[in-house]
């Protein structure tokens, strides 16, 4: 029989027992002979003998623990994860925190305990060097050699330049609207109380791990927007130069160009050809419009601006144009049985699916509640869908009653 060490604490990190199926907690019990995948017992099935398939009660076996010293003879290894797991979580020098978190050391201990062993430590230091450089060597060869770019630039909030960026804010490092950025709605009435089943327990753990992941996720695409740059505009806009400047000179290859006199020779010529198609497109203008006089009128004036060398100041119109696209059907959309008649008929005409709708108004509620009322500007700030459909919901919900203006 041997004693092992098994470093996560957390019950979900393990597969279930292969007896009864419940989540295993230290110390549990592994077959030695048995495996891959390992065969794992909690001690009442090691208890009873539990024999399944190809494993016997008299197989030898292991006993999967952590409770035993690693660095420290008054710190078990479970107790060692724990205060890195609270340094992670509460952030380095938070050290009373850390010893609420971890509620079987106080906080002096925590902080000498880990000064000394995980900063001061120079043998655990040098092991931590030396995992980084072989990592690094094992992956130079398929490494992309993406740099970070120059510190981007910091526009004024709400300009172009900020739309363009996302919402980037340089000082913080971070962006107005996160990915997934309505993620922290599933836990807001998740409250953990002590009467709770030992699954609904179960099914509440489970939410917040997906809510990690979430996390998880969202940190990993800014760390690629950081390590490629991706949020500095200024090198993209040269990119598009350049593209378009080979696609220049591949077009005048193509044509047989050599020289660059010839270039602009060609060019002028491109030029009086797209003239001479404009002029010719221009009688099927007239005979598209000649049916309807006010159409007629307007692309009459408009020709008068182009040939004064204005620009046209006066669309056309026309009564053929296109016809508008006709209400969204609901039938069996997910969460139209959660509209009422007002809001199916808002959903049809402004053709936005339930679902998002209801996101969207949960969204705008939410905020007006936090500031005692919301303006269209911070309506359109927060849901970034097409500015006409967020005046629409905007009026229906202050129409409704569900906001007020600020």
């Amino acid at each position: 029989m041997e004693r092992l060490a098994s470093f996560s604490n957390d019950p979900f990190d393990k597969p279930p027992c292969r007896g009864c199926s419940s989540y295993l907690m230290e110390p549990y019990i592994k077959c030695a002979e048995c495996g891959p995948p390992p065969f794992l017992l909690c001690l009442q099935c090691f208890t009873r003998g539990f024999e399944y398939k190809k494993h016997q009660s008299d197989h030898t076996y292991e006993i999967m623990t952590s409770d035993f010293p690693v660095l420290d003879p008054s710190w078990t290894a479970q107790e060692e994860m724990a205060l890195l797991e609270a340094v992670m979580d509460c952030g380095f020098g938070n050290w009373q925190d850390v010893a609420n978190q971890m509620c079987t050391k106080a906080k002096e201990e925590c902080e000498k305990h880990y000064m000394k062993h995980f900063i001061n430590n120079p043998l655990f230091a040098s092991t931590l060097l030396n995992l980084k450089q072989a990592e690094e060597s094992q992956n130079a060869d398929t490494a992309i050699p993406f740099h970070p770019a120059d510190d981007p630039p910091r526009p004024t909030f709400d300009s172009l330049l900020s739309r363009d960026m996302a919402g980037y804010m340089p000082a913080r490092a971070d962006f107005i609207e996160e990915f997934d950025n309505y993620a922290e709605w599933d836990l807001r009435d998740i409250d953990f109380v002590e009467d709770d089943s030992d699954i609904l327990h179960a099914l509440k753990i489970a939410v917040v791990d997906i809510y990690h992941s979430r996390l998880k996720e969202r940190q990993r695409r800014k760390k690629i927007i950081r390590d490629h740059g991706l949020i500095n505009l200024r090198k993209f806009q040269m990119e598009f130069e350049l593209r378009r400047e080979i696609r220049r000179l591949q077009e005048y290859r193509t044509a047989g160009i050599t020289n660059f006199c010839s270039a602009r020779t060609y060019d002028h010529l491109k030029k009086t050809r797209e003239e001479e198609r404009l002029k010719r497109t221009m009688l099927s203008e007239v005979l598209q419009y000649i049916q309807d006089s006010s159409a007629c009128q307007q692309w009459l004036s408009r020709q008068a601006d182009i040939d004064s060398g204005l620009s046209p100041t006066m669309p056309v119109a026309s009564n053929s144009g296109r016809r508008s696209a006709p209400p969204l059907n609901l039938t069996g959309l997910p969460g139209t049985e959660k509209l009422n008649e007002k809001e199916k008929e808002l959903c049809q005409m402004v053709r936005l699916v339930p679902g998002a709708y209801l996101e969207y108004k949960a969204a705008l509620v939410n905020e007006c509640n936090k500031q005692g009322g919301l303006r269209l500007a911070q309506a359109r700030a927060l849901i970034k869908i097409d500015v006409n459909k967020t005046r629409k919901i905007y009026d229906f919900l202050i129409r409704e009653g569900y906001i007020t203006k600020a």
